[in-house]
């Protein structure tokens, strides 16, 4: 079972949306607030981007990759002086008239859940900026590399090679981030995933959500005592075993009744609970909503 994969599964809401974006300077652009996370890619040439709430400028070249992951009003331009005006993925010109240094961008949004995030991607903060490193993350920014070349040159097929790259787009970008944050004496993700007991419970966790784990079996499992177990999942995850156990398993119900029309009493026996009513007082507890009404609202947004 590989985790993090799991965990951006059960957030992605809907297919991400991007666009190529070919500009010379002087320009700047405006993004207003998504309902999802956005994210800038700088294929040529050089970007400032204007964080949210009038942070420090960040400087951005060739290769680097930038998320806000709850997709706050920021900017992208050629310089921090630059005015901003509001991006229009539908104009083709986004610097009429510009004759400067040209830079070429790719930007988008993923659609991510938001009702009850999960604490990978709620402890991030506002903005990740995955630098070009030639000696690191090789397939991030390999992957970087193809997209550039395919949407400036404009090839056949382009259509087809980009989508599925921008959809992989987002785990490289957190691989990348908690990889350049793991450290053994830090809580956090970075060392959930990296610590081997830790890691290995979430496995198990995340493979048979509806099991019935205790944290002794999880310990067993692990090879470590209760109390060690307990207390190293607890400072690298935030939270005890059976509380993210709990959280996941509210998560993997949201997912099943988002993607598939099983009842609803099969949706609670997956993720372990005995009765459809335990399961749906649980849920509306977690979610304020009951979930055959939470299928429902997804049905009408089209979610």
């Amino acid at each position: 079972m590989d985790v993090l994969a799991d965990v951006v599964t059960a957030m992605r809401s809907g297919p991400a949306t991007s666009g190529r974006t070919d500009v010379r300077g002087p320009w700047g652009l405006r993004f207003t607030q998504s309902a999802g996370a956005t994210f800038h890619l700088v294929l040529q040439g050089s970007s400032w981007l204007l964080p949210p709430d009038g942070g420090e400028p960040l400087a951005m070249g060739p290769g680097d990759a930038v998320l806000l992951p709850r997709g706050l009003e920021h900017g992208l331009a050629d310089h921090p002086t630059t005015p901003l005006v509001d991006f229009d993925p539908t104009v083709d010109d986004l610097s009429p008239g510009s004759t400067g240094a040209r830079s070429l961008l790719l930007c988008g949004t993923y659609r991510l859940d938001r009702q009850r995030p999960h604490p990978v991607l709620s402890n991030l903060p506002e903005v990740v900026h995955v630098p070009a490193d030639p000696g690191r993350h090789r397939t991030l920014h390999t992957t970087i590399g193809v997209m550039g070349e395919e949407l400036d040159a404009n090839r056949p097929g382009a259509a087809a090679v980009v989508p599925p790259l921008v959809d992989a787009l987002l785990v490289l970008i957190l691989r990348a981030w908690l990889e350049d944050r793991s450290c053994p004496t830090e809580s956090g993700w970075s060392r959930a995933l990296t610590d081997t007991a830790v890691a290995q419970s979430l496995e198990l966790i995340h493979a048979a959500p509806g099991a019935t784990w205790t944290v002794a079996d999880l310990a067993t499992d692990v090879g470590l005592s209760r109390a060690a177990f307990a207390r190293r999942f607890t400072e690298a995850v935030g939270e005890p075993p059976l509380t993210y156990l709990s959280r996941w398993r509210m998560t993997t119900a949201a997912r099943l009744l988002r993607d598939h029309d099983r009842p609803l009493a099969t949706v609670a026996k997956e993720i372990g609970y005995t009765s459809e009513f335990a399961f749906a007082k649980a849920f509306k507890r977690d979610f304020g909503i009951a979930p055959g009404a939470y299928r429902k609202q997804l049905a009408v947004s089209g979610t």
